[in-house]
């Protein structure tokens, strides 16, 4: 039994749900006194309507009622609610796609088609690996927040389909952990688990079966994208922008110089054939760094080949040459 002279709030909280039948303070107020002041107990015939106080003699008012001072009518609770009585839903929508080439449209279509007002929508263009990507965190932030201020609301976050939320197994079983903690619904309106997610039961083993497919499918994309280059390399063709300087104009820029021309006087006569800058001329940097690259490579065979006749002359028992440094290379230079 509960002890009268230390009833928690909790309990003075259901007594002050209902009015008082001796006084006529009205629910979400403390007794009074005759005299108008706040009484310094609860009459009984109210505080016995909570069945688990029906047998105290007394239960005091709290000192934040302030028993003794004048009584002042406090703040009615809320109505309780039917529970019969059905929810409204609200939606917060978030699309999402990798790469600034593809287009968010049929997302943001299929999630107005839902009645989700525009405002209430959250896009971004960003990579699932990106581990803070702000236009979701917004969307869960709005959605907590409206779960607070309407916790009798079903606030339901919906997705086009769940790689939209991520690929990642355990990033996604977290998620969906978090929506459930507070109180959130998640919605797919495409893929194999569309419709409303049921935390519970063989929902969890669902959701957590189609996430790890998710990661399996970003791996297998992965894998057939790198194979995919390697076999491009293999045959010459390298991704990326196309070169601002061809071979084609390489011969020509050595053609000139060894000619005599210079750089600054052969950049004007070309021009670059593809590209953001199609019909413009390269820059002096750039040309003086392709020229640095083709030295490189010329050097590269003959680094090679004095390797193997070094490694041929340390066979055959004689000594390697002195490198020749400082002034005296470039004199013999």
């Amino acid at each position: 039994m509960t002890d009268p002279q230390t009833a928690p709030v909790s309990d003075v909280d259901d007594i002050e749900r209902h009015p008082c039948p001796r006084c006529g303070a009205e629910a979400g107020s403390p007794c009074r006194s005759r005299g108008g002041a706040v009484a310094g107990a609860y009459h009984t015939g109210r505080f016995t309507k909570v069945p688990r106080l029906a047998k105290l003699l007394r239960v005091p008012t709290p000192a934040d009622r302030g028993p003794g001072q004048p009584w002042r009518p406090g703040t009615p609770p809320p109505a309780p609610i039917d529970p019969d009585t059905p929810t409204a839903d609200i939606r917060i929508g978030y699309a999402r796609c990798s790469t600034l080439g593809q287009e968010l449209d049929s997302q943001l279509d299929a999630l107005a088609a839902k009645n989700i007002p525009r405002d209430k929508i959250f896009a971004e263009k960003i990579s699932t690996r990106v581990r803070v990507r702000p236009a979701f965190e917004a969307a869960l932030s709005a959605a907590r927040e409206i779960k607070a201020h309407a916790p009798h609301c079903r606030v339901i976050l919906t997705v086009y389909e769940m790689k939209r939320l991520g690929r990642d197994a355990a990033e996604l079983t977290a998620l969906a952990d978090h929506l459930s903690a507070h109180g959130l619904v998640l919605e797919m309106l495409a893929g194999p688990l569309a419709g409303m997610y049921d935390p519970s039961g063989h929902g969890r083993l669902l959701f957590a079966f189609f996430a790890a497919m998710a990661e399996t499918e970003r791996e297998n994309i992965r894998e057939s994208t790198l194979e995919g280059l390697d076999t491009a390399a293999r045959k010459g063709k390298h991704g990326g922008r196309p070169p601002v300087i061809t071979e084609d104009m390489l011969h020509t820029v050595l053609r000139r110089r060894a000619l005599g021309e210079t750089v600054e006087q052969i950049q004007p006569d070309l021009i670059i054939p593809t590209g953001k800058r199609k019909g413009q001329n390269p820059s002096v940097a750039s040309i003086y760094r392709v020229l640095a690259e083709h030295a490189k490579r010329e050097a590269y065979p003959v680094a090679i080949e004095q390797a193997h006749a070094d490694f041929a002359t340390l066979q055959a028992g004689g000594a390697l040459p002195e490198p020749r440094t400082g002034a005296g290379a470039q004199t013999a230079g």
